[in-house]
């Protein structure tokens, strides 16, 4: 699509323009991809963000090691191995890394470039459940969040500006949600490579940019005229992180004739199923949205509504099978995949498949072949 072509040059010379901003005084605000980071008040106080979702590669993981142990998540390794390497230029220029920490492996991230590095460093809580107490404690953190950013840019955030952060990031919720209800066709107009591109695109590119190339793919998506037939088994993919260039799972799933329909992860996909509500107070409306009715990942209690969730997902996409696809060392994702699958068969009659990787090239053979035989065993 003529879209996807533009939005890709946009991203090849993305560094260099926010270099640029940067030179201009503009501050760079890198922050972990869990999704509780309100990019609304950081375009409100006329900074950029920039979600570090780089992943897939074996050697930051490993030269990691140097900072802290082995069992730790590896997309959280990966983060600190990219900082440290000093190759991405993306992760060199950032002026403040915020983290939401939502458990101990995010913490590590924030702890070594903390310790490691001249990066200023901002934390703010994210508690496990979603009582009324937690509630408040998420809306004092980003209330802290603010002030911090309005002291690093110099720039008071006004209701005004707010609104207006908050419209534009709705529109590309609302157009990646458009998009991605459009997959529940058997002629499905774009395909799970394509889609997790825009979606993990929407990291790194101009807002603005990013919602025109949105609007575009949408139009050209509507208009044309149905191209791609499913004959393989439709899959449901889901695990606890799928980084910016970890699309080996994807790869497999593509060799053997199935189709990835729809991907729910708590880290590395922008979530995209709730909007703001632009009326009342703007920081609960953000406390609201980003923690109160946003789908929780596995380590909340209860834990059932992301089970619910993904239950709900297999039915509406009209899905032949899950794969699991989790990194090593991320317990809680560990525990949920063992009690998830009962679940499952019960509610739909599928069979999982659980894949861990540690992004290493050797894991490649096993798990073609794990992969072939599921797909195998649907098409029986």
């Amino acid at each position: 699509m003529e879209a996807m072509d533009t939005l890709s040059d946009h991203l090849k010379t993305r560094v260099i323009e926010l270099k640029k901003l940067q030179d201009e005084g503009r501050k760079i605000i890198g922050y972990t991809p869990g999704g509780y980071m309100p990019e609304e008040l950081v375009y409100a106080c006329d900074a950029v963000p920039v979600g570090l979702i780089r992943g897939g590669e074996h050697e930051p993981v490993l030269y990691a090691g140097a900072y802290l142990p082995r069992w730790m998540d590896t997309f959280c390794r990966a983060q600190i191995g990219y900082k440290m390497l000093g190759e991405d230029p993306s992760y060199q220029m950032v002026d403040l890394l915020a983290v939401p920490l939502t458990d101990n492996n995010i913490r590590a991230v924030a702890d070594c470039w903390d310790f490691y590095t001249d990066t200023e460093v901002f934390r703010f809580g994210i508690p496990h459940d979603k009582s009324d107490f937690a509630f408040n404690y998420y809306l004092d953190g980003i209330n802290l969040l603010k002030e911090k950013l309005e002291s690093l840019t110099g720039n008071k955030m006004d209701e005004a500006k707010l609104k207006e952060a908050i419209d534009l990031c709705n529109r590309e919720r609302e157009l990646l949600k458009e998009i991605s209800l459009m997959r529940m066709s058997d002629q499905s107009p774009i395909s799970a490579r394509d889609f997790i591109d825009l979606n993990h695109s929407s990291f790194l590119a101009d807002k603005s940019v990013m919602v025109e190339a949105l609007e575009s793919v949408c139009t050209e998506m509507k208009k044309q005229e149905p191209a791609r037939s499913m004959k393989g088994p439709r899959i449901l993919l889901t695990g606890s992180t799928l980084a910016r260039g970890d699309y080996k799972i994807l790869s497999l799933i593509e060799e053997t004739g199935a189709e990835v329909v729809i991907e729910e992860f708590a880290e590395g996909m922008r979530h995209y199923w709730e909007t703001v509500n632009p009326d009342g107070d703007f920081m609960e409306a953000l406390a609201d949205r980003y923690f109160k009715r946003r789908v929780p990942p596995a380590w909340f209690r209860p834990g059932r509504e992301r089970l619910d969730f993904l239950i709900k997902l297999a039915k509406d996409f009209k899905v032949d099978g899950v794969i699991w696809y989790q990194l090593m060392y991320r317990d809680s994702y560990d525990f949920e995949s063992y009690y998830f699958p009962p679940m499952l068969e019960k509610e739909t009659g599928l069979h999982m498949l659980k894949i861990e990787s540690d992004y290493d090239a050797s894991e490649i053979g096993p798990f073609r072949t794990r992969v072939e035989t599921y797909i195998e065993t649907i098409r029986r």
